[in-house]
């Protein structure tokens, strides 16, 4: 712990004296004169800091000699570079030389010293501290003595104290004190309540200050990781001021960092609130809350919430959430690095993809996890067949009934928005435009999202969808790859599905037989993520009394869970591709059509791009486009279909 001090002066100046018991093994090399790397070998560790370190030899080394080093203690193993930036000896006729090297920049030697420094006895420690705090480093004698004060304080309380609670309150008062602050509180997160609730506070009563994790700048610091130093006057948007107004209190300032927990998840905050006599906190004391928020992580190092009702998805199990986006493949992990990148901005968004890829479940995961997700998401079906209570969702005249005016502050997500009229897409645009429906009174003040299994991009060019409907939608634009894209997650999906069916049918956790998993591992899933879904339902309740289920093609006048014999595996359903009747070259042409199409979508809309990486030209790929247009137009047309019946 004590090498989370690097950051404070005196250990600039001063270095952990290196003993022999400690079983620090030290390997350093220097270049011979034909550039080879060659080892010190009398070579003897003295002392060590984060950005040095003092080592005793025989051997003449010149200032300026670049180094390559190697530490060892117990498991950890460090690799560094470094530079001879002095040579002296204890006495003048002393033939062993002490260099110093300067370390060139590495993270992992905080963690390494850490784990060395831990090792030590309470007396040596002790010894360390006083001897830094006593080095002749400070110009300031004040700031001196703030460290050595700091540091004495720390040392007695981490080694001997008893009662938390006490601890804190004290360790809250040296914060206050340190940072000439006027109030400090430290949060920790309950997962039961998706709350974060004060288990120590200096200045204001901690009963009932709680809050939901993603409001304010604790909301802030909390869900993103990210500190936060800022002056509420110029920083209003992240500044919730509801305690305020509770408390009759002003807050003018605020420094606030996260806490974490072994397992390096962020389970808290440490907040000071209101800088005496300034406008906000210094660079300095943003240095100090590092070092107090590292302590305090020490303090709650064992603190692992687990919630089978949490919102907060790093204290939940999978299985145990209401939503959740499974998988680890390259598509999925690009699906959550969006999440985190969009989920709090107002932007539209547009989501792409087959039927059954999880477009909803995309857009529901992305309004809780932004600063939305306090209110609520209503989905409106655009594909539903009540029109009258289609146009009462999108249009009003009241506003009860319509999804922009009764969502305020919350997330409107339009799915199949492709199956819109043009007359409606232009009328949704006016709405969305003119912020209200017409004649009503309300302002709409909620995120959109769009969902649509065709490409918008695509409908827009040829005329059949509004253009500035689809640019509004299309500000954010996500594709969701089919599952048989992500063949590596089937396996991890299998065992969510099976975890959330056996406990949602009150049954033991059942598995497959390595036989049946070789099948679904082998079918190539249309319907993509729904559709397995919809089978693990099946199989699980077709088999309630067996342990291992070691057969899902059911023949006993049950439907079959899969039809083993579909194979689709590159391009997903192609209307017309088996018709028989079809001469070969029309039908190979709505292939090429199907590979062009998801080229120039994986290519962003990029045709010219799309062309070159498919190597043919861009007129080429014009040409094809046109020609299976034809294609599908005449198998579409009512005289085909005529033909096809009286055939």
């Amino acid at each position: 712990m004590l090498a989370s001090f690097s950051e404070f002066k005196f250990f600039q100046s001063f270095r952990i004296p290196v003993e022999e018991a400690d079983n620090l093994r030290f390997l350093v090399q220097k270049e011979d004169e034909v550039g080879h790397l060659e080892y010190i070998d009398d070579a003897k560790l003295v002392d060590i800091s984060v950005t040095g370190f003092g080592f005793k030899t025989h051997e003449r080394i010149s200032v300026g000699t670049e180094l390559e080093v190697s530490l060892q203690f117990k498991k950890k193993h460090l690799d560094l570079t470094g530079r001879v930036v002095r040579a002296f000896s204890n006495v003048l006729e002393d033939e062993e030389i002490i260099y110093g090297v300067e370390l060139d920049v590495e993270k992992g030697i905080n963690k390494f010293l850490e784990s060395y420094i831990m090792s030590f006895s309470s007396e040596r420690l002790k010894d360390c501290l006083i001897q830094s705090a006593l080095k002749e480093r400070y110009t300031d004698p004040n700031e001196g003595f703030e460290m050595f004060s700091l540091l004495l304080s720390l040392f007695k309380d981490i080694t001997h104290f008893g009662d938390k609670e006490g601890f804190l309150d004290t360790m809250l008062e040296e914060v206050i004190r340190i940072l000439n602050a006027q109030r400090s509180s430290i949060f920790l997160i309950n997962p039961d309540t998706n709350e974060l609730e004060a288990i120590a506070a200096l200045g204001l009563d901690k009963t009932g200050l709680k809050f939901d994790y993603r409001l304010g700048v604790a909301g802030s610091v909390f869900t993103t990781g990210v500190a936060l130093n800022i002056c509420t006057e110029s920083d209003e948007s992240r500044f919730n001021n509801a305690f305020d107004e509770q408390n009759g209190f002003t807050t003018k300032s605020i420094i606030c960092y996260p806490i974490h927990n072994r397992e390096d998840k962020i389970i808290g905050v440490i907040e000071v609130i209101n800088k005496r006599n300034e406008n906000r906190f210094t660079i300095e004391d943003e240095k100090t809350m590092k070092v107090l928020a590292l302590v305090f992580s020490s303090v709650f190092h064992s603190f692992n919430p687990i919630s089978n009702n949490s919102k907060i998805r790093r204290f939940s199990a999978p299985y145990d959430r209401q939503y959740a986006i499974i998988g680890n493949t390259a598509g999925v992990k690009s699906m959550r690095s969006s999440i985190s990148k969009l989920k709090d901005l107002d932007s539209p968004v547009l989501i792409t993809g087959e039927k059954g890829v999880g477009k909803n479940l995309y857009a529901t995961v992305l309004h809780f996890e932004g600063k939305r997700g306090l209110h609520e998401v209503n989905t409106v079906n655009c594909k539903l067949q009540d029109m009258d209570k289609l146009e009462a969702q999108l249009f009003g005249p009241d506003e009860d009934k319509c999804v922009f005016s009764k969502t305020q502050g919350g997330t409107v997500v339009l799915s199949h928005i492709e199956n819109l009229s043009y007359e409606w897409q232009e009328r949704l645009f006016e709405v969305i435009s003119n912020r209200g429906t017409p004649g009503g009174i309300v302002s709409i003040d909620c995120r959109i999202m769009a969902t649509s299994i065709k490409d918008l991009g695509i409908l827009t060019d040829e005329g059949l969808f509004h253009r500035d409907l689809f640019e509004f939608l299309s500000q954010a634009q996500i594709n969701l790859d089919p599952l048989r894209r992500r063949e590596d997650d089937i396996e991890m999906l299998v065992e969510y599905f099976l975890k959330v069916e056996c406990k949602r049918q009150g049954l033991l956790l059942k598995s497959f037989s390595k036989k049946v998993m070789e099948q679904i591992l082998q079918y190539d899933w249309p319907g993509n993520v729904y559709e397995l879904k919809k089978c693990i339902e099946r199989a699980v309740l077709y088999h309630p009394k067996s342990h291992i289920i070691s057969d899902i093609e059911i023949n006993d006048g049950v439907s079959p869970l899969v039809d083993i014999s579909m194979k689709q595996k590159q391009f997903g359903q192609i209307d017309h591709v088996t018709d028989f009747k079809l001469p070969l070259k029309d039908r190979l042409a709505l292939v090429e059509r199907e590979m062009i199409l998801n080229e120039i979508k994986r290519n962003f809309g990029n045709k010219s791009k799309a062309a070159k990486e498919m190597g043919i030209s861009r007129e080429a790929l014009r040409k094809k486009l046109i020609f299976s247009q034809e294609v599908l137009d005449n198998l579409e047309s009512p005289e085909v279909e005529k033909d096809k019946k009286v055939a």
